[in-house]
């Protein structure tokens, strides 16, 4: 599987590209203004119950670590290719924030109406 999605927030764009390790893991690469993260998505059982609003500066305790909130946004989904591991779509948007650790860790939320998604990354 392999996919490239490009999301929109207010006057700049980011990308992000799904793809299948070779022990079957699904993972997604991150390009933002020159960073680059992998992330993995949280199981259900272990995604943080943090819900918005959000803000800059806040930090949030996870699995003993320690994130402070960086990035808080609404994304649109403005372009698709290939295979994804979920349903997505052009023009539907949802809330994100980003939260910065010790290590280069991210821990990043998507959020729309009740629902959630959490990822882990480097």
């Amino acid at each position: 599987m392999f996919g490239h999605a490009r999301y929109s927030y207010g006057r700049r764009f980011w990308d992000e590209f799904c793809g299948t390790s070779q022990k079957g893991a699904i993972s997604w690469v991150s390009v933002d203004e020159g960073d680059v993260v992998e992330q993995i998505r949280i199981s259900d059982g272990r995604m943080p119950k943090f819900r918005p609003p959000f803000k800059p500066g806040e930090t949030l305790e996870y699995e003993n670590n320690s994130y402070t909130v960086t990035e808080v946004e609404q994304a649109e989904c403005i372009a698709l290719r290939g295979r994804f591991d979920e349903e997505l779509q052009v023009g539907e948007t949802y809330d994100f924030v980003n939260a910065t650790g010790e290590d280069n860790r991210l821990l990043s939320g998507e959020f729309w109406g009740a629902g959630s998604m959490w990822f882990q990354g480097r």
